[in-house]
């Protein structure tokens, strides 16, 4: 018989990823970065499904401290990904616009 994972089990492997994140984002290893991020989204997705653990009050306070710091993770993974991001998007935004042109004036620059 297969066992479920716990709700608890399912918070602390998503830290545990999470804290992975941050160390592929602070090095700029955008493949591991997004394999992670889909581990982390399977993990999310069981978790939807599961029914809620009936969790002690112990369990409780874990389960808070492992979310906050996920939070924390991701709002760290942010920081390094955001600027990387915003110089991505003007460059796609600034070859767009360079295409706009050109077809516009007929016009290669």
């Amino acid at each position: 018989m297969l066992l479920m994972p716990t709700q608890l089990s399912l918070y602390q492997e998503m830290s545990a990823l999470s804290a992975r994140m941050v160390e592929a984002a602070r090095v700029k290893d955008w493949e591991t970065l997004i394999a992670l991020e889909h581990s982390v989204a399977e993990l999310r997705n069981t978790l939807s499904k599961n029914a809620d653990d009936d969790l002690s009050v112990d369990d409780l306070e874990m389960k808070s401290r492992l979310i906050q710091k996920i939070l924390e993770d991701d709002a760290e993974v942010r920081r390094h990904t955001e600027p990387w991001m915003e110089r991505v998007r003007q460059f796609l935004g600034s070859g767009a616009k360079q295409r706009q042109v050109e077809r516009a004036y007929g016009v290669s620059f």
